[in-house]
């Protein structure tokens, strides 16, 4: 019982964050990489279910990128999929080799491999007709990427649900952007996935992202509704409590004599709020199909 409501609840999750940012629409073929990894495999799982009772239609093929890494277990994956039986593709690219080669000693390989990889994932896209490239970063992702940034690369800049890739030519999606890595880990588990580490970045321990996770992690431990929050707020962003002269006019602002929404009151004090809002009740899950048949309705 347990396990089905936590199913339900990353299903309804999914179908909330496709809906609310238009990521899958009537026709599309959408591409999921599948890297062998927790989050990626229940993303392919949600995508093949919200398939099924979804009002519209669409396509879903899995594509797996076998960077030659020592030791990888290339049979894992096409096993797995084929007996799946879905439409699914294994590319077959050396970037292990590349990277070894051009990173310094003692430098992280993320940057260079995450740019090679993306590249061959756009031209597989395209070689196969795939009008959606779904990523299975979820939540906790994107507020490590936000922190990442502001730590160490000084924007305020996430990872978003949906873009454009660089090139103009596909559009990217993450589906599990309203799913937290904890719920997707007990899922994972429950289902016994074939689980692949990734022998070439997860090992270095110099990783920043290592160290924000683990500072998430010690902030959810001591404050439970902390992460939540956060992830709240990438949604409800105000330009005009920031700095970023680009997205406010600050030279244009006047008086007008007249009461002004957001203006200044001396010291804004936050806007405290129940984490019911955003933590998914269980209970409103028990019907899943309906709920997410409505609540994926693209109008």
């Amino acid at each position: 019982m347990v396990i089905t409501k936590l199913q339900n609840k990353l299903r309804k999750l999914t179908a909330q964050a496709i809906t609310q940012y238009a990521m899958i629409e009537d026709g599309d073929r959408v591409m999921a990489c599948l890297s062998g990894g927790k989050d990626s495999y229940t993303m392919l799982d949600n995508l093949l279910y919200l398939q099924q009772v979804a009002p519209i239609s669409f396509e879903v093929f899995a594509v797996n990128l076998d960077q030659k890494q020592p030791g990888f277990p290339a049979h894992i994956l096409p096993e797995y999929l084929t007996e799946l039986g879905i439409e699914h593709y294994i590319v077959n690219e050396d970037t292990y080799s590349i990277v070894k080669e051009k990173t310094p000693e003692g430098k992280t390989t993320c940057a260079l491999c995450s740019r090679l990889r993306r590249a061959i994932l756009y031209k597989t896209a395209k070689k196969y007709n795939a009008t959606k490239i779904a990523l299975g970063h979820h939540r906790d992702d994107m507020l490590e990427t936000l922190f990442l940034n502001m730590f160490h690369g000084g924007q305020l800049k996430s990872m978003p649900p949906k873009l454009v890739s660089d090139n103009g030519e596909q559009i990217v999606i993450r589906p599990l952007a309203f799913c937290a890595e904890a719920d997707i880990a007990q899922y994972s588990e429950s289902k016994g996935y074939p689980i692949i580490p990734c022998n070439l970045c997860g090992s270095q321990e110099n990783l920043q992202r290592k160290q924000i996770k683990l500072m998430l992690q010690d902030w959810h431990k001591r404050f439970p509704t902390r992460i939540a929050s956060m992830a709240k707020s990438l949604q409800q962003v105000v330009p005009s409590h920031l700095a970023d002269d680009s997205l406010y006019d600050f030279t244009g602002i006047t008086t007008t004599g007249e009461p002004v929404i957001d203006g200044d009151i001396g010291f804004d004090e936050p806007q405290l709020f129940n984490s019911a809002i955003i933590e998914l009740d269980n209970t409103t899950t028990n019907n899943v199909e309906n709920t997410t048949i409505e609540i994926l309705e693209i109008k």
